[in-house]
């Protein structure tokens, strides 16, 4: 950790040469807000989805009432996305009733502690049986045929609505509204899923720190060939983030290829662990969450061998063949289809350009892996039931991931993977990527 923490002192004093050699503006505390600055952007960013987008979702989704039901410390995965920050925990049971009505949405809350804009307090104060008194009154007053609650076999984030809390529900409410409470689990994906215009451009830039922290790592700023191992590279990415209070959602991986490490053709993950040496092929997975965006990258370096000035040949047309696969995948994306129509066109045209890839991509957004249509697995490249079934809609984001092999001349033909993620929006015509994707190996000389 203390040579980590050397390497980061000499990082901060050679940034502007760094971002000058990269083309790319440095990921650093000018670029991040400070927290105490942050509500207001993603409040802002919270309204206009409230004001705009989920009186529409629940017309589509056919809903007249929508329930998240809560208590502290163990909140639904959809709540965090629907109140306003800072927010740390649900108080108590903290209750949200959606109403819609022909003038949009109302807004209520059933709360000991009220959450104030952009919501209406219903019920404040009480015990604990007042407050569902309240709420089963409140329902019962506003007449809903249809009731969503998150409830779903099939999607994890839509199943947020406790046994104990669903059962208090139906003791609240008169017998005949048992068959009005119907799963909200599209209405939560849809949710979940949608971007609006300012959160695409808000996840451009929060896309583009993530990138600029991994040109960074894949630099003679931090790689001593025959000194530095993959960890160190992992837990630097992972000292970055913190320095800039980017939270990471998930602990970033680094690994090499190399001549001699063998990538068979029914390897899943080529790449190993240890010491970096020149001539290494790197590759990293990195993921980072701001202004209640999710990221999810994986991009590719290269450690210059002594007199080389150039990557090998080989190597360029493999990131070559890396970026057609995206195309391959992203010119299958059309409003409608689903997940598994899109993974098996993109497949069927790898093999008919002789291209052994792998896809496997996820739509992110408030979560990293977030619900969507699934486009592949790693492990399962025939279609996945239900979440590969979900269709594409527009203004919906993804990691586009996977992976292609392809053998490499300078290394006597030997396989190398070449693995891929970058994140892009879908406008319902095309799809674009949030901060651009790796074209050329980041380079360690």
């Amino acid at each position: 950790m203390r040579k980590l923490a050397v390497l980061a002192f000499l990082l901060l004093l050679t940034q502007a040469t760094l971002a000058q050699e990269q083309g790319r503006e440095v990921a650093g505390p000018r670029a991040v807000l400070e927290y105490r600055d942050r509500p207001p952007a993603e409040n802002r960013h919270l309204e206009q989805r409230l004001d705009t987008l989920l009186p529409v979702l629940m017309e589509e989704t056919n809903l007249d009432m929508w329930l998240v039901l809560n208590r502290e410390y163990a909140e639904d995965p959809i709540y965090f996305s629907l109140v306003p920050q800072p927010t740390f925990a649900a108080r108590r049971t903290t209750m949200l009733v959606f109403h819609r009505t022909e003038e949009g949405v109302d807004r209520l809350t059933v709360n000991r502690y009220p959450l104030g804009d952009p919501y209406e307090s219903a019920w404040e104060g009480g015990d604990l049986d007042t407050q569902w008194q309240a709420l089963g009154e409140l329902i019962v007053s506003r007449d809903p045929t249809r009731i969503g609650i998150n409830v779903s076999r099939d999607w994890p984030v839509a199943d947020g609505l406790t046994h104990a809390l669903h059962q208090r529900l139906l003791e609240v409410l008169p017998e005949d509204y048992a068959d009005r409470l119907v799963p909200a689990e599209d209405l939560v994906v849809r949710w979940a899923e949608t971007r609006t215009q300012n959160e695409m451009e808000t996840y451009a830039h929060t896309v583009s720190l993530a990138r600029n922290v991994i040109a960074e790592a894949f630099s003679s700023r931090v790689i001593t060939p025959g000194v530095t191992t993959t960890d160190d590279v992992a837990w630097y990415l992972r000292q970055r983030f913190a320095e800039l209070d980017l939270p990471a959602w998930f602990m970033p991986y680094v690994n090499a290829q190399r001549p001699g490490l063998t990538c068979d053709d029914d390897t899943a993950f080529c790449g190993e662990s240890g010491i970096i040496q020149a001539g290494d092929v790197l590759h990293t997975d990195v993921g980072i969450c701001y202004l209640r965006l999710c990221t999810d990258t994986q991009e590719m370096g290269y450690v210059s061998k002594l007199g080389e000035t150039e990557t090998p040949g080989g190597l360029i047309d493999a990131l070559n063949v890396g970026n057609l696969w995206q195309d391959l995948l992203t010119a299958e994306f059309v409003t409608g289809r689903t997940g598994n129509e899109i993974g098996a066109a993109t497949r069927a045209q790898c093999a008919k350009k002789g291209i052994e890839c792998s896809v496997y991509t996820h739509p992110i957004g408030f979560f990293g892996h977030a619900p969507g249509p699934t486009i592949g697995m790693w492990d399962d490249q025939d279609g996945t039931p239900v979440l590969g079934d979900w269709p594409l809609y527009a203004n919906t984001c993804y990691a586009i991931e996977g992976n292609i092999k392809t053998p490499v001349p300078e290394w006597d033909g030997q396989l190398v993977q070449i693995k891929l993620e970058q994140s892009a929006c879908f406008d319902g015509e095309a799809v674009h990527y949030l901060a651009g994707r790796q074209t050329d190996w980041h380079t360690v000389r």
